[in-house]
């Protein structure tokens, strides 16, 4: 197997000193600081069990994703998706709100298929699901530590989500009393 050029090697050595060095700036120490205010944030939100919460928050971000950092067509069209999925899972929610409209919805998703531990696999769940696998694919990119972080953060708030929104299905279609907070 062939090796890589010294060249490589030099350039490879260049970018990590001065990564090393951007990350000692006083910018740089104020970036962390507002990314570790952000990160606490969401943990938060994903701890309050508040769905309606959860997706404002998840929207608020991926907008402020795609006004600050979409850099290329690819990416402006993936985040503009996310931002159509977000927008499929909050007319869900007034629907799943609604025990008579979500009947219609339980009945539209009858056949076994359609349906996961018997409550329907609606849009809204199939949204969170992938949205929580586009932040697990963002989770392999070249990110840095708080970046990394804030991620899983939005992942967990993901399940949270997904958690809250099946104990709604349920309380909708009569099969508990009480939707209780999302345990941490």
């Amino acid at each position: 197997m062939t090796e890589p050029s010294p060249e490589l090697e030099g350039l490879l050595s260049n970018e990590h000193a001065a990564v090393r060095a951007l990350r000692e700036t006083l910018l740089a120490k104020d970036l962390h600081n507002a990314r570790c205010d952000l990160l606490g944030y969401v943990r938060k939100v994903a701890r309050s069990g508040d769905l309606a919460l959860i997706i404002a928050t998840e929207k608020a971000i991926v907008e402020g994703d795609l006004a600050r950092y979409a850099n290329s067509k690819a990416m402006t069209r993936s985040l503009q998706a996310a931002l159509d999925d977000i927008a499929v899972v909050e007319k869900h929610l007034v629907a799943v709100a609604d025990k008579s409209m979500y009947r219609i919805i339980d009945g539209a998703y009858s056949r076994p298929r359609s349906r996961k531990n018997g409550l329907p696999f609606d849009e809204a769940r199939q949204v969170l699901a992938g949205h929580h696998a586009r932040l697990a694919n963002m989770d392999k990119s070249r990110l840095d530590d708080d970046e990394k972080e804030l991620v899983d953060a939005r992942k967990a708030a993901m399940n949270a989500a997904i958690r809250r929104y099946i104990a709604l299905q349920e309380q909708s279609l009569g099969i508990v009393q009480q939707v209780s907070p999302v345990p941490e």
